[in-house]
């Protein structure tokens, strides 16, 4: 007499199918979009502040941003334990090594922040689709898995490119200075 699988076994394998199958194919797509694209695109619910952007010459609302980050949210007590995987498919980009205060990297980190916002706005979602066959509480445990997984992600990309919009205001404002 064989042994029979666990009856829950097929619902946890159809969801761990689903998050890494989906994972792969948006992680495809978003090392696939140009960086034109990434320059003008507007990130799902509420953009912070821009450093330096119409109506904030001093960039102090975008400062006090980044204290929020910093203090309420305690970003910088929780960071280091986030993982960079920009660089996990062909094509992609590891955020640490665009590191440095040249402004054409730190442009191109900000656009790689774009980037994995997209793909955490676009991973987050998926936790709906296993409503096509598990119980109510297996719905709510991909989606408390989709939000601990996503938020702390989108939380990041937010910080970090705030503080990058910070420096690149603040060289800019250097290299006018040095002209002059």
């Amino acid at each position: 007499m064989a042994a029979s699988l666990p009856p829950w076994l097929p619902a946890v394998l159809g969801c761990a199918a689903l998050w890494v199958g989906w994972s792969l194919l948006v992680g495809m797509l978003a090392n696939h979009l140009p960086a034109r694209y990434l320059e003008g695109v507007q990130s799902p619910g509420r953009e912070p502040p821009q450093a330096g952007g119409p109506g904030h010459a001093t960039g102090q609302p975008a400062s006090r941003a980044l204290r929020h980050f910093e203090t309420r949210l305690a970003i910088r007590r929780w960071k280091p334990w986030i993982p960079d995987a920009g660089d996990a498919l062909p094509g992609g980009v590891r955020k640490a090594s665009l590191v440095g205060r040249d402004p054409r990297a730190l442009r191109r980190l900000l656009l790689e922040t774009r980037r994995a916002e997209l793909v955490h706005w676009a991973l987050w979602p998926v936790w709906m689709v296993t409503c096509l066959w598990l119980p109510p509480a297996g719905v709510l445990i991909n989606l408390a898995f989709a939000t601990l997984f996503n938020l702390p992600c989108l939380l990041l990309q937010r910080y970090t490119r705030l503080r990058l919009q910070l420096m690149l205001q603040r060289l800019d404002r250097l290299q006018r200075l040095e002209r002059s």
